[in-house]
């Protein structure tokens, strides 16, 4: 290669940038210690923006399209390199291109749980997350403020920054909105809206970028607060709690006499749901409307009974009575109560005598001889 040859391969003639990246925000042009020549092109793209920067001072700045470079359209770096009459010769100068597209898909949230007083719960810890694009307007400030020397600059250097002023700004706005935790929700765009609007305040003039778009995704309760709610919505939607445990009870008691192979734990199983029934039928009946005030109910002794062997109980005089009536248990069953001085079979029990279901009839007689 001639000495020609070799000087034109060290004077560069087209200064553009091709991006095919998704976040990158600035981007140096490689010249090293090559020098821009006279009447070199300048491209900029569609969403690019181009800053020359001589000797650490910022110069010229270009806006999209094709641009000779000379003294014409450098009027700034004409001034910084002392180019009084114009120049003939290779110039060095550092190229900054700026993207000044949207970049999306960036995500913001509350790295740790934000405390508030609500009117619903008092003081509760909220969460929340969502997304939002970025952009440069200023490219001077950016370059300034972030870039420094950087030869390519990111979204995602900045990223950090931009979420932790987010996580503050939201914790302002819910403090100084006061909205119930409970309604938040039904806010989000509003919400949104003035967040992006704050976080733009904080970001535009000192760092030369924009938000165009920010969205509050979710906000969320402790996990804790999230169950008790559920549950509580679980109550709503069963309504009549009463009635709920008469139809539990009842579809058990069903089961298990469906199944007359379960023994004695299925048998007292069955025996104290009757009772518990008995007494919730018996209290609902007192407070339905329209049947008037129920009488008062007797004094209510302590019983205890022993089924299969084993002792069941307390119940009341009336739940033994259901008991006897309904054949759950029998005459013979041994019952005790402190007003009794032993164990007594229910028979021989006043209180409990009445409740006692009518013996079956006999077998009928066997046909006659033929």
């Amino acid at each position: 290669m001639g000495l020609f040859d070799k000087l034109r391969a060290e004077l560069i003639d087209i200064v553009e940038w091709v991006d095919d990246s998704r976040h990158t925000l600035v981007w140096r042009f490689p010249r090293y210690h090559n020098q821009i020549k006279n009447g070199a092109q300048l491209i900029v793209r569609p969403g690019q923006v181009a800053v020359f920067v001589h000797q650490g001072q910022l110069a010229d700045v270009f806006e999209p399209g094709q641009h000779t470079l000379a003294t014409a359209n450098l009027p700034i770096l004409s001034t910084l390199a002392g180019w009084k009459y114009g120049f003939d010769s290779p110039f060095k100068a550092e190229v900054y291109f700026v993207s000044t597209r949207q970049i999306t898909d960036m995500k913001w949230g509350t790295p740790n749980p934000i405390m508030l007083r609500d009117a619903d719960f008092g003081p509760i810890r909220l969460r929340a997350f969502g997304t939002y694009t970025l952009k440069a307007v200023e490219p001077k400030a950016l370059l300034t403020e972030l870039v420094g020397t950087d030869s390519e600059f990111d979204s995602d250097e900045i990223s950090e920054l931009l979420r932790s002023i987010m996580a503050t700004a939201f914790a302002d706005l819910v403090a100084e909105s006061k909205i119930a935790a409970l309604d938040l929700a039904s806010h989000y765009r509003e919400l949104s809206e003035d967040l992006r609007k704050l976080v733009v305040e904080r970001v535009d003039d000192e760092y030369g970028l924009d938000i165009p778009q920010l969205y509050i995704v979710n906000i969320s309760l402790p996990e804790e607060v999230e169950r008790a709610m559920d549950t509580r919505s679980s109550m709503g939607v069963i309504g009549n709690m009463n009635q709920f445990q008469q139809y539990q009870m009842g579809q058990a008691m069903m089961a298990a006499a469906e199944n007359p192979a379960g023994g004695g734990a299925s048998e007292g199983m069955g025996l104290g749901m009757g009772f518990a029934m008995a007494n919730q039928m018996v209290q609902g009946a007192g407070q339905a409307g329209g049947l008037g005030a129920a009488p008062p109910p007797p004094p209510n002794t302590s019983w205890h009974v022993v089924v299969d062997g084993q002792t069941q109980g307390p119940y009341t005089t009336q739940q033994l009575a259901q008991g006897l009536g309904g054949g759950q248990i029998s005459g013979s069953s041994l019952v005790w109560s402190p007003s009794l001085s032993g164990w007594t079979p229910a028979a021989q029990v006043p209180q409990l005598a009445g409740g006692l279901s009518a013996p079956p009839p006999p077998p009928p007689p066997p046909p006659p001889a033929g």
